[in-house]
């Protein structure tokens, strides 16, 4: 089976490429689903995310995702403490499905991460990587306009991950999602039908 990445940063409409892929009946694993999950209550990472940032942050038992946000985007210590909680959680979640995947028959299975090759490098374990780009300023209106935040709030978490285009020279395939929803929609179905015509 070969696992694919699928990245890009935040706004950048890598949701709804994913949507498309599994469309196309190609399986997405969403990291960002299985992070918030840690964060419900009874979750992985609840815990030490209490330790490492105090109970304020706790409500009924789930870990508040603005009070964390606020805490962590802008400050770029706090959110290593988080992501070094969070990640190896995310690890084992992504490699126990697509093990399951696996077992079900499917050939590939997308990894859909804004964090994959952020440090600068593509991560081993995939054999493949798809970057989504899309302008700041696009990206910076979806998210205050599709999350209800403020425009500074967006900037924060934007300036957070590494930027996009730096991820263009490892990337296999580029969507450019600066067009209709077409558009979007004819650049994965291209890449989709590459990808199953190699696992044929």
């Amino acid at each position: 089976m070969r696992l694919i990445g699928l990245t890009g940063g935040i706004g950048s409409g890598k949701s709804e490429a994913a949507r498309r892929f599994q469309e196309n009946g190609i399986p997405t694993i969403d990291a960002d689903r299985i992070a918030h999950a840690l964060l419900e209550p009874g979750g992985a990472a609840v815990d030490a995310v209490r330790d490492a940032f105090g109970e304020d942050l706790i409500i009924e038992g789930r870990v508040d995702h603005a009070r964390l946000a606020a805490r962590v985007f802008g400050d770029s210590e706090a959110l290593a403490r988080l992501n070094a909680i969070t990640h190896p959680l995310i690890g084992t979640e992504i490699a126990k499905r697509a093990a399951a995947f696996a077992e079900a028959g499917h050939g590939i299975v997308l990894i859909d991460a804004a964090l994959l090759a952020e440090k600068g490098y593509r991560d081993e374990f995939l054999q493949g990587l798809i970057l989504v780009l899309c302008p700041e300023d696009e990206r910076l209106r979806r998210l205050v306009e599709l999350r209800d935040i403020t425009r500074d709030e967006a900037l924060r978490r934007i300036q957070a991950q590494t930027p996009p285009e730096n991820k263009a020279p490892l990337a296999d395939w580029v969507i450019h999602n600066d067009g209709t929803l077409s558009h979007l929609h004819q650049q994965v179905d291209a890449i989709a039908n590459a990808l199953k015509e190699k696992d044929e």
